[in-house]
């Protein structure tokens, strides 16, 4: 038994490789690619002979060689390059190429799939092709060479078939078809033309015969009249000859009277030029000098209206500048008129406000006195209070005194506001001094001013115009002023409270 096992082992060992070579072994046939793949990085491709697949380590699948016919056409109508929609029905075969590389390309894009997915595919890569060499060829080149059309179809789809492991058999057109009926007019006019071809071939060959009778009839006549013209042309030659010499002689007679005739015109030609000429040429002097003669009467004449026409036009305006002159005169007037009363409304108004301001205020300065003495304890707290007290009534009438200067500015401007919407001032008469119109306008502000601070004081008593004056060098230097209605302010001169 132990002679016999090594034998036994032997033999299974052989048992199994031949089962493993029968169950690896394939063999491809012609039209059908076997791709082993698994064991080695690089794809084994198998067509039309035998090979050997490792089991369980390497698997097989294959490829269809064999032709794949595919009906192109058109799904829509397509412009030619002369602008004319065409469908086109061509018979493409095509096949997954046999070349390694190629082949290794078809696999990774068609492995396991059937012949209708490749179909289409290569279906619509043609179909595009197909769109684009009709819009780059015209209708009657493409009718009259198809073979042509399908080559450069195929010429431009290949290499997009080829990067798919496809190749292009055959491309055969079977049909152009146009909605417009071009094809067939293409076909109606090349029947017309052979036609009449033919009938012009007949006509020609009828006319050629006829042609040939009337040349025979011909020269039957002609030699008839030939011998008779023979005998008048040597009759003629002899009258001929002698018109002839007395031509020559007639000729050089009257070359010699019109050359007489000729010289003698152009003498008197030029005669009757040069006197044209000078009685032109006095006729355009004479025009000269009369326009010469418009042309000053024209400038003294229009010098003279002119110099008329500008006077009158001065004495116009002047008289429409006095009337204005009037008008804003009187406008001014009553604009003034308006603007006291309405600064005197205004001054009343600041008045009463100031005086209900000051009731006001004395009205708070005495709550919060009243409050003070509540809170305060002591006699010393109550007089402090009362000194508070008299401290803000002075601040209050200083404060409305700095408050009333702020708004002098104001005013002013508003008192100035209808002389700056004066577009045009003009004065007539008024010498010089004081009294003259310039001096009344420029005047009116600070007149109105004044007659504002008298306004003020008057009703606030407070005299904004000695406020003013404090900050001056008279009152610095001279003498002290005393500023009615302000108890607390201080004189610019002396620092002292009057």
């Amino acid at each position: 038994m132990e002679r016999l096992l090594p034998v036994i082992v032997t033999l299974i060992v052989a048992a199994l490789i031949v089962v493993l070579f029968c169950i690896g072994y394939v063999k491809a046939p012609p039209d059908m690619a076997f791709i082993i793949s698994g064991f080695k990085k690089k794809s084994k491709i198998v067509i039309g002979k035998a090979s050997i697949r490792i089991p369980f380590f390497e698997r097989m699948d294959k490829l269809n060689l064999r032709l794949i016919p595919i009906d192109v056409k058109t799904s829509n109508a397509v412009p030619t390059a002369d602008y004319i929609n065409i469908n086109v029905d061509a018979t493409v075969n095509v096949k997954i190429s046999s070349e390694p590389e190629t082949l290794r390309l078809a696999a990774e894009n068609f492995l396991n799939k059937n012949t209708e997915y490749i179909a289409g595919v290569a279906r619509e890569v043609l179909e595009g092709n197909v769109r684009e060499i009709v819009g780059r060829m015209k209708l009657e080149e493409m009718v009259s060479d198809r073979q042509k059309f399908a080559t450069l179809v195929k010429e431009n789809a290949e290499p997009d078939l080829r990067a798919m492991g496809l190749d292009i058999i055959s491309f055969n057109v079977q049909n152009f078809v146009d909605g417009n009926e071009v094809i067939e007019n293409l076909g109606i006019d090349n029947i017309v033309k052979i036609k009449k071809a033919a009938a012009i071939a007949r006509a020609e060959s009828e006319r050629d015969i006829k042609v040939a009778q009337a040349s025979a009839d011909k020269e039957s006549n002609d030699a008839a009249v030939a011998a008779q013209t023979e005998i008048a042309k040597k009759q003629n030659e002899l009258a001929i000859k002698k018109s002839e010499l007395q031509r020559e002689a007639d000729t050089k007679k009257a070359i010699a009277d019109a050359a007489y005739q000729i010289q003698k015109e152009e003498q008197r030609k030029t005669i009757e030029i040069t006197t044209a000429n000078a009685d032109i040429a006095k006729q355009e002097r004479e025009i000269e000098l009369k326009q010469k003669q418009v042309a000053v009467k024209e400038r003294a004449l229009e010098a003279e209206i002119k110099k008329q026409a500008e006077a009158d036009k001065y004495a116009a305006q002047q008289r429409a500048d006095a009337v204005l002159y009037q008008r804003q005169k009187d406008a001014e007037a009553k604009q003034f008129e308006v603007q006291r009363e309405a600064e005197a409304r205004k001054a009343q108004a600041e008045a009463e406000r100031f005086s209900k301001e000051q009731e006001a205020a004395g009205i708070r300065a005495v709550g919060e006195a009243e409050a003070s003495a509540i809170q305060a304890k002591g006699i010393a707290e109550a007089e402090a209070m009362e000194k508070k007290a008299e401290a803000y009534a002075k601040y209050n009438k200083a404060a409305v005194a700095e408050m009333m200067i702020k708004v002098l500015p104001e005013i002013a401007g508003k008192i100035a506001e209808p002389l700056g919407a004066i577009d045009k001032i003009t004065i007539i008469g008024g010498g010089a001094g004081e009294g003259n119109g310039v001096n009344q306008i420029a005047g009116n502000v600070p007149v109105v001013m004044a007659k504002v601070f008298e306004s003020m004081k008057e009703a606030t008593g407070i005299d904004l115009a000695g406020i003013i004056n404090a900050d001056s060098y008279d009152a610095k230097v001279n003498r002290n002023i005393y500023v009615s209605g302000l108890d607390a302010v201080k004189t610019a001169a002396g620092e002292k409270t009057e």
